[in-house]
C-alpha cells in the first residue's frame, strides 16, 4: 500500500498529466467526435488540474479566444465531447431558449453532492423550484438589511485584528484571503445559522475547523477535486489514495456537526429560547423540510456561501490597492454619507445608506465582473438540441467560461480588461440600467 501511495503522489500525477496530454494529441485525430468539424483544443483533465492552480481562472479561455478569434464554438478535451461557447450571444440558447435540454453533469453533481448534499446548488427541476421558493424569503432584502449593523460590526472587528496583526509582524503586508474567510464565516454563521464562530478572534470551533480543512485547497486536494469532477467520484474512490480517506473524514464530520447544530436549534425553538432571525430558524419554523433537507441547506451555506464572499472581498481589496485613486474616492464617498456617531445611533438606516452609494456598488459589481466567484460552469446535453444553429447531440458537455464572457470586448468594449467602476454609474451619478438589474437580482 505504501508503494501505491507513493505512485499516486504529486510527482506521479504530474507524469500522468504529461503522458495523458501526449496521448490526447496523438490519439485525438482518431477519436470519433461528433464535433470534429469544429476548431479543437487538445487539453486533458489532468493537464487542466495542474495548470489551473498557478494561473488566474479563465486565462485558458482568453488564450483560446486569441487563438481562434472567429470561432463561436470550440471543441475541448480529447476523450469526451466538450464544447466551449466563445460567442456570448449564444448563451441565450443554453440558458434560456433550450435550458431544459441541459443539466449539470452527473460526475460533477455526485462530487458536489458528497460535500453539499442535495442543496440548492445541486438539485434540478421541480426539486430546485421547491427549494428556491421556500428559501427565498430568508434572503429578501427586508431581512438582509437587519443584518447590516452586525456585518458592519464584524468589519470593525476585522480592521482591529488586521492592525494588531501588522503591529505584531512589523509589516504593512497582509495575507488577506485567510482573514476574509474568517470574517465571512463569522457573518454567515450568525446570519445563516444563528451561531457565533468568532473566527476573526481565533476562537476554536469544531465546525469552523472542519470547514477550513475542507475548503483550504492545497495542490493534492485540488488534483483530487479536478480528477473527481473529470471522471466521477465513484471511480476515484476505487484508487488506493490517501485523499479518499481524508475526503470521507472531512465530509462525514461536517455532516455530523451540522446535524448536531440542527438538533440544538430545534430544541431552542421548541423551548422558545430562540428569537434570532437566521436562515436555519426560518427553515425549521416553516415545517416544509425534513432534517436531512435542512442539513443539506446548511452545508450549502457553509461550503458555498462564505468562501465565495471571501473570494470577492479579497479581490476587491486587491483591486483597491492596485488603484489608490479609486480607493481614495471610495473612502470619501463613504465618509460623506455616514453620520459621525454611527455606532451610537441605532436609528441610522445603514442598509439604506450603503445601498445608495453608486461608487461603492460600482466597485462591487466591477470586482464580480473581473473576478467572478464561479469562473466556469458546465452543462450536459440530456437531449439532442442546437446552439447557434449547431447540432448538439445528447451527451455533449457545454462549457461556459464566465471569466471570459465577463472580459469580452464584444460586451464590455475595448477596456473590458480594465477595472473601471464608472461603467456601472450614469453621468448623473446614479447606477446604470445594468447595475439596477444586478441590484434587483441580488436583493
Amino acid at each position: 500500500m505504501a508503494v501505491v501511495s507513493k505512485l499516486l503522489g504529486f510527482p506521479s500525477l504530474t507524469l500522468a498529466a504529461v503522458v495523458e496530454s501526449v496521448f490526447a494529441i496523438k490519439l485525438f485525430p482518431n477519436y470519433d467526435s461528433t464535433q470534429s468539424h469544429l476548431a479543437a483544443a487538445y487539453l486533458s483533465p489532468a493537464y487542466r488540474a495542474l495548470i489551473v492552480k498557478d494561473k488566474p481562472a479563465g486565462d485558458l479561455f482568453l488564450e483560446l479566444a486569441k487563438q481562434y478569434p472567429e470561432e463561436d464554438l470550440i471543441t475541448l478535451n480529447s476523450f469526451r465531447d466538450q464544447i466551449c461557447i466563445m460567442n456570448p450571444q449564444l448563451l441565450a440558447d443554453l440558458l434560456v431558449y433550450n435550458c431544459y435540454n441541459f443539466a449539470k453533469p452527473k460526475r460533477i453533481s455526485s462530487f458536489l453532492r458528497h460535500i453539499l448534499g442535495d442543496g440548492l446548488i445541486i438539485v434540478e427541476g421541480d426539486q430546485h423550484k421547491f427549494l428556491r421558493r421556500n428559501t427565498m424569503l430568508a434572503f429578501h432584502f427586508r431581512h438582509i438589511k437587519e443584518l447590516y449593523p452586525m456585518m458592519w460590526a464584524k468589519g470593525e472587528t476585522l480592521a482591529k485584528a488586521l492592525n494588531q496583526d501588522m503591529a505584531a509582524s512589523r509589516s504593512s503586508v497582509v495575507e488577506l484571503n485567510g482573514w476574509a474567510s474568517k470574517v465571512t464565516l463569522d457573518i454567515i454563521g450568525i446570519a445563516g445559522l444563528g451561531h457565533k464562530f468568532d473566527a476573526v478572534e481565533k476562537r476554536k470551533d469544531p465546525l469552523a475547523d472542519i470547514c477550513e480543512q475542507l475548503l483550504e485547497l492545497d495542490r493534492e486536494k485540488l488534483i483530487f477535486a479536478m480528477i473527481s469532477l473529470a471522471i466521477g467520484l465513484p471511480i476515484v474512490r476505487l484508487i488506493p489514495w490517501k485523499m479518499n480517506g481524508l475526503f470521507e473524514y472531512l465530509t462525514g464530520s461536517l455532516n455530523e456537526l451540522c446535524f448536531s447544530m440542527l438538533k440544538e436549534k430545534k430544541a431552542a425553538i421548541m423551548e422558545k429560547q430562540d428569537n434570532h432571525f437566521d436562515v436555519l430558524s426560518l427553515l425549521i419554523k416553516s415545517n416544509n423540510f425534513s432534517d436531512e433537507a435542512i442539513k443539506d441547506q446548511l452545508l450549502t451555506l457553509l461550503a458555498a456561501g462564505h468562501e465565495t464572499t471571501a473570494s470577492s472581498l479579497t479581490w476587491a481589496c486587491y483591486l483597491l490597492t492596485k488603484h489608490p485613486e479609486i480607493q481614495a474616492k471610495l473612502r470619501e464617498e463613504i465618509r460623506e454619507a455616514l453620520p459621525e456617531d454611527l455606532n451610537n445611533d441605532r436609528a441610522v438606516d445603514l442598509a439604506g445608506i450603503l445601498e445608495q452609494l453608486p461608487y461603492l456598488n460600482g466597485i462591487m459589481y466591477e470586482t464580480l465582473r473581473l473576478y467572478p466567484t464561479v469562473p466556469m460552469t458546465i452543462r450536459h446535453a440530456v437531449h439532442d438540441t442546437r446552439i447557434g444553429g449547431q447540432f448538439i447531440p445528447e451527451g455533449t458537455d457545454i462549457i461556459v467560461s464566465i471569466w471570459y464572457i465577463n472580459r469580452s470586448p464584444e460586451i464590455w468594449g475595448p477596456d473590458a480588461a480594465e477595472f473601471r467602476p464608472e461603467r456601472w454609474i450614469r453621468g448623473d451619478g446614479n447606477r446604470t440600467r445594468m447595475a439596477e438589474q444586478v441590484a434587483t437580482t441580488t436583493s
